[in-house]
């Protein structure tokens, strides 16, 4: 049985949620309040876990119920970032961001948790409460989708950096 204090899982995990709210959200605000609202409910909860690998499965379930709950207030579908307004793009920016961030959120999480937090479809399965076979269909519609988003940027890209030869 593990019982850490809330710092101790801040420390230990505070990254991880970080980047998963990050990855979805796209807003360092939003990522800001949901990373506060799950080590709150941590505090509320006070939680004790089996294993290390309990505590962790269990905090990234917190964040995807954050996440869901952050996509379904009613002001944030018709919020525009501000980030979006800003014509120039950031230098990190690369192609496979811009399709990862056009993916659902849904077909996103699924990318990040595998292919960042380096879970397999069954874990995934399992905190999401879903069936594995709907995870790994899942991240194939979400490789499909991203093949042809990079498709089209490298099409683009390519054809703009080749001079036609008329």
């Amino acid at each position: 049985m593990t019982a850490k204090t809330p710092e101790q899982l801040v420390s230990v995990y505070g990254d991880m949620v970080y980047r998963l709210a990050y990855a979805q959200t796209r807003s360092r605000h939003d990522a800001d309040d949901i990373f506060q609202e799950v080590f709150l409910q941590t505090v509320r909860k006070k939680p004790v876990f089996d294993s290390e690998e309990h505590e962790k499965a269990w905090l990234l379930r917190v964040t995807l119920n954050c996440l869901k709950s952050h996509w379904r207030m009613a002001w944030r579908r018709h919020d525009t970032p501000l980030d979006d307004c800003i014509p120039f793009p950031e230098p990190e920016d690369s192609a496979l961001d811009e399709a990862l961030r056009r993916l659902t959120p849904k077909y996103r999480t699924a990318v990040h948790l595998f292919y960042c937090e380096g879970y397999t479809a069954e874990e995934i399965a399992r905190m999401s409460g879903e069936k594995p076979s709907a995870i790994r269909t899942r991240l194939t519609r979400a490789r499909a989708q991203l093949r042809e988003l990079m498709k089209g940027e490298l099409d683009d890209g390519f054809s703009q950096a080749v001079p036609r030869h008329e």
